[in-house]
């Protein structure tokens, strides 16, 4: 079987993926993109409000507008429908391997894979999910609209998640396991004044509840008494899990997402090669911004 040899391939159909795919053509540069579809995240969003320069625009129809982009490039090959299982360093480039057993020989890989929302592992999460449990509130705040809402989380993610409730729902509990908030204290403050959001520290969410859509949480205080909201909706704003798996044992994996951004700014002259080729690894998955 022939190994198809490329000059870059690029993991990831989102925005990400599809950015640098558009690139890598513009430039002629032997390039592979592989995805399993098009649209990232976002494409379980009814309506995408903050798409720069588009007024709003649905999940399906911004990964359409992606791949057209992406389909419309010379020289550009794809491949959908196709997961990256596995990266193994050849010395003198990778050869990237898919679940389906299909393998390709690059130069360099760019890991446009995003991450995937953490679940809270809790019954009735998994049920309710897209009937009640969002993991976007940007996207989804709306729905919720004359609604009573709970927002699992007290960092910055869950903070903001209040902050795009707080024109729509007519409630909001934001639950934080901790003794207290951990997001921006400026955020904390403006929060605070509203009287439509009650913080609940030292809570333990334990169950989701409903039937056909959300109806209740359920979860334990700090002094162990079980308590229950009726809420229909839970935001889920407990952080997020890198999709760069593929990518262990292969260079560092961060757990803190701010890491690589200190790695590469400190990383000294000495690591460029005399020839002009920088030391850093052919691989690495990119940071999340923050």
């Amino acid at each position: 079987m022939t190994v198809m040899q490329y000059d870059l391939i690029i993991a990831g159909g989102g925005p990400a993926g599809a950015a640098g795919g558009v690139y890598a053509a513009r430039k002629k540069m032997k390039t592979l993109l592989v995805a399993e579809s098009f649209g990232g995240q976002s494409i379980v969003s009814n309506e995408i409000q903050n798409w720069i320069g588009t007024k709003a625009v649905s999940g399906l129809e911004l990964a359409g507008m992606l791949e057209g982009h992406l389909r419309a490039q010379e020289g550009l090959e794809i491949e959908e429908g196709e997961r990256i299982a596995g990266i193994r360093d050849m010395g003198d480039g990778l050869e990237i391997s898919a679940e389906s057993g299909k393998k390709w020989l690059t130069k360099y890989l760019l890991l446009a894979t995003g991450s995937r929302r953490r679940k809270l592992g809790i019954p009735g999460e998994k049920e309710m999910d897209g009937k009640g449990v969002a993991y976007c509130s940007i996207c989804d705040a709306p729905i919720f609209k004359d609604k009573d809402v709970a927002i699992v989380g007290g960092g910055n993610a869950g903070l903001e998640a209040v902050l795009d409730s707080l024109p729509y729902a007519r409630k909001i509990y934001l639950l934080e396991r901790g003794e207290e908030l951990k997001g921006d204290a400026v955020t904390q403050e403006k929060i605070g004044k509203d009287p439509k959001v009650q913080v609940i520290t030292r809570a333990e969410t334990l169950e989701i509840i409903g039937e056909q859509f959300v109806s209740g949480l359920r979860y334990k205080d700090g002094s162990g008494e079980i308590k229950e909201l009726a809420v229909q909706g839970v935001f889920v704003e407990i952080g997020a899990v890198p999709n760069s798996d593929p990518a262990k044992g292969v260079v560092e994996i961060f757990d803190d997402l701010t890491t690589p951004f200190a790695a590469l700014r400190d990383v000294p002259p000495h690591n460029v090669e005399p020839s002009g080729r920088s030391r850093l690894p052919r691989a690495a998955p990119a940071p999340r911004p923050r």
